[in-house]
């Protein structure tokens, strides 16, 4: 999944008028989209942790449903309406070239949250009942869709590069979520029990205040993304920071994408003999895997090679961009920590520990933001940087003292 920000940017940037249509997705459609799916994110770990059964599986599903036809309403008021304006002149305050590329690839990725709770809650499913490959295949379905839309879409001269881009990541993620739906139906037909006879059943109440810290989670750090494009608006290089942070976030998300997978391994297999120690030691090969290929990425002559004639991008761009990525070079080493201890507290159903290390890197995070949009005379997507990193180095400490408290035994108590 990882690969479909860099391949977005890449064919964008291939497109006329570059550096608004990179702005346009990274400054505005992407965090406002990504903000607005922030409650549903975690459906993987929790449908993961909670479908054992088929009563379970009904009533994870009926969440599921009403949170994303919510979330959808609510993605269209902001799309559709004038709000909209509010949000990208008045909250976000991008610079006024990008405010109607902006609106019209929200606009288009309005099935995104809907198709992303749906797969996800499938996925779980899948990780649950030992069927993880079928989720590779399902991402592989996804950018095989996203390189064909973009292809197609791209035939029709008159199509923006915001919206062509966005049409294939909608089109990706429909698919994928229609893969995911066939690829459990063997589950659902012959593996899942009507009532596992171990599971603790689950009502409104016990499920709530399982999901509800894990919900609040991703919506609070997901918010950062448009407080970032907020306070890269009101710091020094504006365009070329949201432009470049388009292609940042696609590269080092990138690396880090197998430490975000990690969270539901840890889920799936805390409790089975011998899982701490192995979980540990593959945290550290993945920590120290995932940053070795990020500073390969960004530290090496591949970076002009990656960003000049893979991307194309203006020089301009090029440079932004480099100092972004050997800041971020850190980012997929703690990621995959964050996962491990999270997975933990996931597994001994433990949520509280989550929200609060968010919490931490939320706050900090945002008044990082701010002192740059006062203070700061770098360029913006440094700064941004600088902050995320930091805070999201505090936010793994945090995590790692609350799951250090769990005992050995509840620890590897399986979800």
């Amino acid at each position: 999944m990882g690969a479909e920000g860099p391949t977005f940017s890449w064919f964008v940037a291939s497109m006329p008028e570059q550096k608004t249509n990179l702005a346009a997705f990274g400054g505005v459609a992407f965090p406002i989209s990504l903000a607005i799916e922030g409650p549903i994110i975690m459906l993987l770990a929790a449908s993961t942790a909670l479908c054992k059964d088929m009563i379970s599986f009904l009533k994870v599903r009926k969440f599921m449903l009403a949170a994303a036809g919510g979330l959808t309403a609510f993605h269209i008021l902001i799309a559709f309406t004038p709000i909209y304006y509010w949000v990208a002149e008045s909250v976000l305050g991008v610079p006024a070239d990008v405010v109607e590329p902006g609106r019209v690839g929200l606009q288009i990725l309005t099935p995104w949250t809907a198709a992303i709770a749906y797969r996800r809650f499938l996925q779980g499913v899948l990780i649950r009942f030992g069927q993880s490959r079928m989720v590779m295949y399902g991402t592989a379905v996804r950018l095989i869709t996203l390189l064909a839309a973009l292809n197609i879409a791209a035939a029709f001269g008159e199509l923006s590069g915001i919206a062509v881009g966005t049409i294939a990541i909608s089109s990706g993620v429909i698919a994928e979520a229609i893969f995911a739906r066939w690829a459990v139906d063997d589950i659902l037909r012959n593996k899942m029990p009507h009532r596992a006879d171990s599971a603790d059943p689950i009502n409104r109440a016990s499920f709530l205040a399982f999901y509800l810290p894990l919900a609040v989670t991703p919506l609070m750090t997901l918010c950062i993304q448009p407080a970032g494009a907020a306070g890269m608006s009101r710091m020094f290089d504006v365009n070329n920071s949201l432009a470049a942070w388009t292609v940042v976030h696609a590269l080092v998300f990138l690396a880090r994408s197998t430490g975000f997978a990690f969270n539901e391994v840890v889920v799936a297999q805390t409790g089975r003999p011998y899982s701490r120690e192995i979980l540990n030691r593959f945290c550290f090969l993945l920590a120290i895997g995932t940053s070795s290929f990020m500073a390969l990425i960004a530290l090496t002559p591949l970076a002009d090679i990656i960003l000049d004639r893979v991307f194309h991008l203006e020089s301009e761009l090029v440079a932004v961009c480099k100092v972004g990525l050997s800041i971020g070079v850190i980012m997929p080493a703690y990621q995959a920590y964050q996962s491990l201890f999270q997975g933990r507290l996931v597994a001994a159903k433990r949520t509280k520990g989550i929200i609060e290390a968010v919490a931490i890197y939320v706050g900090l995070s945002l008044i990082g933001l701010m002192l740059g949009a006062y203070y700061s005379t770098m360029t913006g997507l440094y700064w941004a940087m600088l902050v995320f990193v930091g805070a999201g180095i505090c936010q793994t400490m945090w995590l790692g003292i609350r799951a250090a408290q769990l005992p050995k035994t509840e620890a590897s108590v399986q979800a």
